[in-house]
């Protein structure tokens, strides 16, 4: 299928999984994980009416940042070393990685404007995936106050590949509760409004538990 059937497929699931919890599809954005794919298939992508896209890996977001340039949003979706922030970081729109103060720290010294982040929460016992603990999120997004250059859109996670609902669903929640917590104490650097959580094999199960962001790569633009 083309990338404007998939996307055509994926805005009524979207539609189907919004009306189920009474919300407006035009609280969603939909961003295109174009990490596997090249600059072809990413401009199909542009073509198609997307604009949010998401690369996990520096050379890949060069690459096509220095094709689209400003033609796109550009989110980092990956986990992003602290010695590499200055690749990156003036390019990028929006980070979903951060999960350290040294990463914070960089991100200060090195980015030419405020770069809206997300802060990665691990809600799952698995080892594989990074992110912060639940009990740390609260006093790490307090230390941010001190870096203008980070402003604190929302949480981020990943939900474990499985087929238990519940398991995914629970994750889910144990996030969108710590973004209640979060901006209930009114951080004007942290308005924490957002949730990044959802991808191909969950996004409608994410945004049911209030997901505003998710991360579509393979059911959207396919692979190379």
């Amino acid at each position: 299928m083309t990338v404007q059937g998939n996307l055509t497929y994926v805005r009524q699931e979207v539609e189907r999984a919004c009306r189920r919890v009474n919300r407006s599809i035009d609280e969603i954005t939909l961003v295109a994980v174009t990490k596997t794919v090249g600059i072809e298939k990413t401009n199909k992508v542009l073509q198609a009416g997307l604009v949010h896209l998401g690369e996990n890996r520096n050379e890949g977001l060069l690459q096509k940042y220095e094709y689209f340039g400003n033609k796109a949003t550009w989110h980092f979706i990956g986990s992003l070393q602290s010695r590499k922030v200055k690749e990156i970081v003036n390019e990028i729109d929006y980070l979903h990685s951060l999960d350290r103060l040294s990463l914070a720290k960089e991100i200060q010294k090195r980015a030419m404007k405020p770069i809206r982040c997300f802060v990665q929460i691990k809600t799952s016992e698995e080892e594989s995936k990074q992110g912060l603990n639940i009990e740390e999120t609260v006093e790490f997004i307090c230390s941010l106050q001190q870096f203008d250059k980070i402003e604190v859109v929302g949480l981020m996670t990943m939900a474990p590949y499985t087929d238990d609902e519940m398991q995914i669903r629970s994750c889910f929640q144990m996030l969108r509760k710590l973004q209640k917590q979060v901006q209930d104490l009114n951080l004007s650097h942290a308005p924490c409004t957002e949730l990044s959580m959802g991808m191909s094999n969950d996004y409608t199960i994410a945004i049911e538990e209030g997901a505003t962001f998710i991360r579509l790569g393979t059911i959207l633009v396919g692979k190379e």
